[in-house]
């Protein structure tokens, strides 16, 4: 986990999200337990637990009673949908923020932006 960023509750739920986003948990697979999940990133079970119920309110996941927590359907279509509604917020506006205090110009930061794009592999 990183301790400079969010919460560690936060960076619980978006480590499940992530495994969600990539295919490695699918609708109807379980999600790791509280106690795994406190176990591998060395933290208390309270603090794993608030990620998991985070993702219980926002409809992707499900508590079987008993069973554990299940990954719901749909739920890599929600968490998309709701990670675009905040990037911009988040990242764009940062962003030009930044570039603003800096002095790029607008065709300055495009094609800063092309080149940083084009060398991660988002135009091959």
């Amino acid at each position: 986990m990183n301790s400079d960023a969010e919460p560690l509750f936060v960076q619980i739920a978006r480590f499940i999200e992530d495994l969600i986003i990539d295919g490695a948990l699918e609708p109807g697979q379980q999600a790791p337990s509280t106690n795994q999940l406190a176990e591998f990133h060395e933290i208390n079970p309270a603090t794993a637990r608030k990620g998991l119920t985070l993702l219980v309110d926002a409809g992707v996941l499900e508590k079987r009673r008993g069973l554990g927590m299940f990954v719901t359907e749909g739920a890599r279509a929600r968490i998309l949908r709701n990670r675009r509604e905040a990037f911009a917020g988040a990242f764009i506006a940062p962003l030009i923020d930044e570039a603003l205090h800096l002095g790029y110009a607008r065709e300055d930061l495009h094609t800063l932006i092309d080149r940083v794009a084009e060398s991660r592999g988002m135009y091959q």
